[in-house]
């Protein structure tokens, strides 16, 4: 094999091999779940995780328990093996035993997004047909809503993941049935028969738009999160400190919080949700040494610099890892010389591949700017020319396809949209343009396929559209991403309007703001007289990005 030590890349079959270590992996054959496998993993941390508002510490051991006895609990309420359980709930120092007793019946856990609106937890309940969800006593109206919209023939089990402050307990579409602090003070009952959990069986259910439109479900397997684990052993070290920002129900997160550094032995300090004044607040506490964060979280602290650098104590830090979005070379220069003793370390990932699939290990690779860093253990990739499809070499842009023993088993009861998107060979097409240098950085272009990424969520054009169609004055409706340098990007509609109409910018805007989640919010709009397409009707997105950008 003719393989250029340098790039990775092999003339030979024009694939690029990592040129990472390999990672060590189970026999495929042998029964594993994933919770057994990181409940087996040596370490000496002490504490697991901290709640950084309350101080509430949840130590290895009291972990690993509630653990067990969640499970036997979800046992004893009939969950069985292929089961979907759903969490809807912010961070908090349960979502990891709740996730991991799940994981360890062979159930399958799908996370849902507090911020979501009831309508798109509603899809979701539609879809994955949860037998059980776990959520707080603040979300289970929403979560009731959502189950009456979702129009099950039965209420859906719910268990508290907090005090019953007064919950009804059986609020339209759903009907509580416990408590999760109840369960983890449970007893033991008698022994259930356990039953044999595959690699390949389905761990986790992770909304995600896809490579087109409408959120599918991306099934993620115990053997893809084992990979997972070993992708982090490899680049980190063990019993390091961190907290956790970046909400749990994201790939991101979970497979980083939820699951890999607890196999590390790291002590992970949680936040409910993003506060600035709060994240500063913990790392001078608890003085973490890394911190993951997205770019607009980035951008804040840079933004920030000097009344942080005044007011807090951030000496402990040396790492901050970024995904979700690139960051560009003035950002990562500014933070750099802003807290000159931390990296950046910057990584590429999707949903599809259980996030991680290119990073950046040292401080070194951290100096090629632009860059998503090197190839992920034992990921191989190529790039395709989008419009021939011919493979492509060093240095040449084109759809960057990917095979990984972390890339997902499919889209959740969708066949046709799994087969488009991976092929007979096990190759994933990410549906972003890239290209590999001749030291083997992976460069993210841009997108082929037209998500919109809004402060690290994904947002489908065609679901913004449809509901812009839906309204009785707009003849016609295109959405693409506007750049912002906090966000990355927001979505911005082009509008026709039907004859005699006067629909103002302000009245389209408050119409789609009703309907959807924050980050979803259309935020510019520009009236045509006709929305450029192709003969098919495939609306001409790039046509429409170059009149924005002649706008801006």
């Amino acid at each position: 094999m003719a393989l250029d030590r340098k790039s990775g890349f092999c003339e030979s079959n024009s694939i690029f091999y990592s040129k990472r270590d390999p990672m060590v992996l189970p026999p495929p054959n042998q029964h594993l779940d994933v919770t057994t496998f990181i409940s087996s993993q040596p370490h000496r941390g002490k504490t697991a995780f901290v709640d950084a508002v309350t101080g509430r510490r949840l130590s290895f051991s009291e972990l690993w328990l509630g653990v067990k006895r969640v499970a036997a609990c979800l046992y004893s309420l009939g969950v069985r093996k292929g089961d979907v359980v759903i969490i809807l709930s912010p961070n908090s120092v349960l979502y990891p035993v709740v996730s991991l007793a799940v994981m360890s019946l062979g159930a399958v856990i799908t996370t849902a997004n507090p911020i979501s609106t009831s309508g798109e937890i509603g899809n979701q309940l539609g879809d994955s047909l949860p037998v059980l969800a776990f959520t707080t006593c603040q979300l289970v109206s929403k979560l009731a809503v959502a189950a009456a919209a979702a129009a099950s023939a039965s209420k859906l089990p719910v268990v508290l993941m907090d005090d019953n402050n007064g919950v009804e307990a059986h609020a339209e579409g759903v009907k509580i049935v416990g408590s999760l602090e109840a369960m983890m003070e449970s007893e033991q009952s008698e022994s259930r028969a356990k039953q044999r959990v595959n690699q390949d069986d389905t761990a986790a259910l992770l909304y995600s738009s896809g490579t087109t439109g409408k959120s599918k479900g991306v099934m993620i397997t115990h053997r893809n999160l084992i990979a997972l684990v070993q992708t982090y052993r490899l680049r980190f070290g063990l019993e390091q400190r961190t907290v956790c920002t970046i909400p749990m129900c994201h790939v991101f997160s979970f497979g980083g919080f939820a699951t890999s550094l607890i196999a590390l032995g790291w002590t992970t300090m949680v936040l409910p949700k993003f506060e600035m004044s709060k994240l500063l607040s913990a790392v001078e506490t608890h003085r973490p040494t890394h911190l993951t964060l997205v770019p607009p979280m980035v951008v804040a602290m840079v933004n920030g610099a000097k009344e942080i650098n005044s007011n807090y104590d951030v000496s402990s830090l040396h790492t901050v890892v970024a995904g979700g979005a690139p960051l560009s070379r003035e950002v990562i220069e500014k933070f750099v010389k802003s807290y000159p003793n931390v990296k950046v370390l910057q990584g590429y990932g999707l949903t599809e591949t259980t996030a991680i699939v290119a990073t950046m290990f040292t401080k070194e690779e951290t100096e090629r700017f632009g860059s998503s860093g090197l190839l992920s253990p034992n990921v191989e990739a190529k790039i395709v020319d989008p419009e021939t499809g011919r493979l492509l070499g060093v240095d040449q842009t084109g759809e960057l396809w990917l095979r990984s023993p972390t890339v997902m088993k499919g889209y959740y009861k969708n066949e046709e949209a799994t087969a488009e998107t991976i092929d007979s060979e096990g190759w994933l097409k990410t549906g972003d343009l890239c290209y590999i240098d001749c030291e083997g950085f992976v460069f993210v272009v841009d997108r082929l396929k037209e998500l919109i990424k809004c402060n690290g969520y994904q947002v489908a054009p065609a679901e913004l559209e449809a509901l812009l169609l839906a309204h009785p004055e707009i003849d016609d409706a295109a959405v693409i991403p506007i750049p912002d340098e906090k966000a990355g990007q927001y979505p911005m509609a082009y509008i026709v309007r039907k004859a005699g109409s006067n629909l103002s910018e302000s009245e389209i805007m408050g119409f789609v703001a009703k309907q959807v989640s924050r980050y979803k919010k259309i935020r510019k709009v520009v009236f045509l007289g006709s929305i450029p397409k192709n003969p098919s009707g495939k609306i001409l997105r790039r046509e429409l990005k170059k009149l924005t950008t002649s706008k801006l």
